[in-house]
Parts: C-alpha cells; sequence; structure tokens
C-alpha cells in the first residue's frame, strides 16, 4: 500500500500563481467597490442580497492581501487560498441552486479549479 504525504512547503513554490491570483482578487475586489453591471447582474441572478454587497470588495481585497503577505508568511497564503476555495465552492453552489449555469457560473467555477491549483501547487505538495 502506498502512502501519500502531503508536505506544507516553507514558501510557496513556485510563487508566480500566488500572485496572478492575488492580482485576480485585487481587480475583482475593484469592480466590486461600486458592482460594474456584470457584477450585479450575477449578484442579482444569484439572490445574493443587496445589503451585502458592500461587503463583498472588502472581502475580496483582504483575499488578495492575504495572498500576497502569504508568500512570506505561509499559513496565512495556505489559510487565505484554502478561504478562497471554500468561497469558490459557495459561489458554485449558489449558481447551481439558482439554476444559473451560464457565464457566470462558468466562471465561479474556473476560479474554483484555479484557487484548488493554487493551494495544492504552491503551498501544498
Amino acid at each position: 500500500m502506498r502512502r501519500y504525504r502531503v508536505r506544507v512547503t516553507l514558501l510557496p513554490d513556485p510563487i508566480w500563481p500566488v500572485v496572478v491570483l492575488a492580482a485576480i482578487c485585487l481587480l475583482d475586489a475593484i469592480i466590486c467597490i461600486k458592482p460594474v453591471a456584470f457584477i450585479a447582474r450575477c449578484w442579482d441572478d444569484v439572490h445574493w442580497p443587496r445589503r451585502y454587497w458592500r461587503f463583498m470588495a472588502p472581502i475580496k481585497f483582504a483575499a488578495a492581501a492575504g495572498l500576497v503577505i502569504g508568500i512570506w508568511l505561509p499559513v496565512l497564503g495556505i489559510v487565505t487560498a484554502v478561504a478562497l476555495v471554500v468561497y469558490f465552492i459557495v459561489a458554485v453552489a449558489m449558481h447551481i441552486r439558482a439554476r444559473d449555469l451560464r457565464r457566470n457560473f462558468v466562471s465561479a467555477s474556473g476560479m474554483l479549479l484555479i484557487c484548488v491549483a493554487v493551494l495544492v501547487v504552491c503551498f501544498l505538495v
């Protein structure tokens, strides 16, 4: 029986996927400050309550910061990457529940895959 061990690296390796994901989170946060039309439509489509919209940009800014700081403090990078995976699992589930399986579902699914890849490849190998 073959045993597999997951090893947490001292620093993310490679670093560039972490930086790219942080940049994506930063751009996403910027367009969520005052949600652009396609973001607002997406949140309406999945029935995300408007009273929570104002929290989305700070959450996304925090994710970008957590990833960048996580380059030097890997525990924070891992926690942030796991939080992003959970966030996009919830997003995909909300799209499925709302039967919104168009472009936004594909985007959320793609981001979920990217976040899982960054977590596994850069922090857990």
